[in-house]
């Protein structure tokens, strides 16, 4: 009779799981196809805005204080620093600069989630279930997403995901040159996501909404679909020659012997050697 219990149980169990695992496939029918893999067009670098070069050509709507911030990076810069980018330090990305897409991404689309999946940042969740903000929440360099899918020429399918980011870590630069966004990290993105069917193209419509701009700044940034697909593995720290001590940033030679970055730069402390 136990057995026979037991058995029942099990049966039970397995049922619900099959149930619960076909409930979650989403609708060929109903969900665009962005299967595959995702690349920056050729030509296209790391900057946020693709249409204008990296740098001050950016043309970020920097407010004074934050202008004053990325004047001083880029200085440091050109004298071999680091300046506030945070890559040498191995900090992720964060957004919004982790859609610029270094390496190439990919999407898994779930009825209640998106996942955004690239080899070099954490994978990203666009929640989709129709959720609430929460009250409160720890910030992370992904941020908390909520989307909504959108039919929006009426064939009963849908083809456009709009997205709100907010909860955001920092700290974080919008690209390599260094333009900073706000300390507070209350930072809000918008984003757009449409696939134009005709020339296979994705289109990432992306407003950032910050304190250290003097408005909303808009890109709208394009990836092609790869057709014979390479997949990498990427480890931020296991080629990094950067190395910070304190507030200094120094690099190890190829012989691995600590190296200034700028002219004059001390060494650093070593109090606690003989």
């Amino acid at each position: 009779m136990l057995w026979r219990c037991l058995m029942g149980a099990v049966a039970v169990a397995v049922v619900l799981t099959v149930t619960s695992a076909g409930a979650q496939s989403p609708d060929p029918l109903k969900y665009p196809d962005w299967s595959g893999q995702w690349r920056k067009f050729p030509g296209q670098g790391n900057q946020l805005d693709q249409t204008k070069p990296l740098g001050i050509r950016q043309e970020a709507p920097l407010t004074p204080a934050y202008q004053k911030i990325y004047q001083d990076n880029l200085e440091e810069q050109k004298n071999g620093g680091q300046g506030i980018d945070t890559t040498g330090f191995c900090i992720p990305f964060g957004m919004p600069r982790m859609m610029t897409a270094v390496f190439p991404f990919e999407f898994v689309i779930m009825p209640t989630t998106t996942y955004f999946i690239s080899d070099y940042n954490f994978p990203r969740r666009i929640y989709t279930d129709g959720r609430d903000w929460p009250k409160e929440r720890e910030p992370n360099f992904t941020g908390y997403s909520i989307g909504t899918w959108l039919d929006t020429d009426g064939d009963g399918k849908f083809d456009t995901l709009e997205v709100e980011t907010r909860f955001i870590k920092g700290p974080r630069v919008f690209e390599g040159s260094g333009i900073p966004l706000h300390a507070d990290s209350q930072t809000v993105i918008k984003e757009r996501f449409f696939l134009d069917k005709a020339n296979d193209t994705l289109y990432i419509e992306i407003t950032t909404i910050d304190n250290a701009l003097t408005r909303p700044w808009t890109v709208t940034k394009k990836f092609r679909r790869q057709q014979n697909p390479i997949w990498y593995t990427y480890n931020c720290t296991e080629d990094n020659h950067h190395l910070v001590i304190g507030k200094d940033n120094y690099f190890l030679s190829a012989d691995g012997y600590l190296m200034p970055t700028k002219k004059n730069q001390q060494g650093p402390d070593l109090r606690y050697f003989k």
